[in-house]
């Protein structure tokens, strides 16, 4: 948080966030605090509708988690903070994470998406640098990729990550609106310069100089093309990865406006976290990823301001922000609750 480059891009982070926030109905805070621990604490019940309740918590006072990403060989699940840095570790079974990359390590000053690749790398981006892989038995950086930094160098916020079935990972920039990659090649040699694979900013719609757009990415299963979500139009796009034709998908029964975190499953199914609006939403996309129907939405208090979401065998994990208690959404306005990982079922 302290690079020069960085500090614009917080304060359009804020107002990103904070766009078209609003309350479904008019509570007092007390009363929404109350609802928000009554639903936090219990499932919802049971009758065919959405049930969520808390997978793990996070220690600390200032986590304000982000992104999250989930090891299918060891169940274990991986949550970062926005706030400094840090990467937590929720073992199966256990009900709080515990800390496996310390605030700070390898000069990491965010840790935004998240992601494990098939060889059971973990992959953690960092806003202000780049991203970084790391050795999930011992912690140990194997290898790390930046972005241009210094005097004339262009503003840049790296978000989100997806690996693809080749083993390449895409990071989208929410500033310059590009889509940069790491090929296996790249990854065998340790380190270097984050390389721009895709310049999407001639296709989305315009937008206030210096404000967010690309955020959440995902990979088709098949390695045909990539998924990424322009959070304040509410727009998703398709990029051909054979081709590098870039289009916009046809939405039908909603938007994506507030996307933030997205999950694409094998079948097609794409879950999305919506952060401001407390809301995730469930999408049956096309088999050639060009058009997509909403199919299921659910809008909760007890989410926290939702970031992102990783979907398992029977539920989905979704990270609790609360980024409007103190965080990135109103600096040194309002005090967290315990920070935890929610689990929903029936998204």
């Amino acid at each position: 948080m302290k690079t020069k480059s960085f500090l614009p891009a917080v304060l359009t982070l804020a107002a990103a966030l904070t766009l078209g926030a609003a309350p479904a109905q008019a509570q007092t805070e007390p009363q929404a605090e109350a609802q928000a621990r009554a639903q936090t604490q219990a499932p919802h019940p049971a009758g065919g509708g959405p049930r969520i309740s808390t997978a793990f918590s996070i220690p600390g006072a200032k986590v304000y988690p982000e992104g999250i990403a989930t090891d299918p060989r060891t169940r274990t699940v991986y949550v970062g903070s926005y706030a400094d840095g840090t990467v937590y570790r929720a073992r199966p079974g256990r009900p709080e994470a515990e800390v496996f990359l310390p605030s700070g390590t390898d000069g990491r000053h965010t840790a935004n998406g998240l992601r494990v690749d098939a060889r059971g790398r973990l992959w953690v981006t960092d806003s202000t640098a780049g991203v970084a892989v790391y050795d999930t038995a011992d912690g140990s950086r194997l290898a790390h990729f930046e972005v241009a930094q210094g005097a004339g160098a262009p503003a840049h916020f790296i978000n989100d990550l997806t690996i693809a079935p080749d083993g390449t990972a895409y990071l989208t920039d929410s500033v310059r609106g590009v889509i940069y990659r790491v090929t296996p090649q790249q990854l065998a040699t340790g380190s270097g310069v984050l390389t721009e694979a895709y310049d999407l900013a001639p296709a989305l719609r315009p937008r206030p100089a210096g404000g967010f757009s690309l955020n959440g990415i995902v990979s088709d299963p098949a390695g045909r093309y990539l998924l990424t979500v322009d959070m304040p139009m509410g727009d998703l796009y398709r990029v051909d990865l054979r081709t590098g034709a870039v289009r916009r998908v046809a939405l039908t029964g909603g938007d994506l406006k507030a996307a933030d975190g997205l999950d694409l499953s094998p079948d097609g199914t794409l879950r999305v976290a919506h952060n401001t609006t407390n809301t995730l939403t469930r999408w049956q996309v096309g088999a050639n990823g060009t058009r997509a129907r909403l199919t299921r939405t659910i809008t909760d208090p007890s989410l926290q301001i939702p970031t992102t979401l990783a979907h398992t065998p029977g539920r989905t994990l979704v990270v609790r922000s609360q980024f409007d208690k103190g965080g990135p959404m109103s600096p040194g306005s309002g005090t967290p609750t315990t920070f935890t990982v929610a689990a929903v079922r029936g998204l």
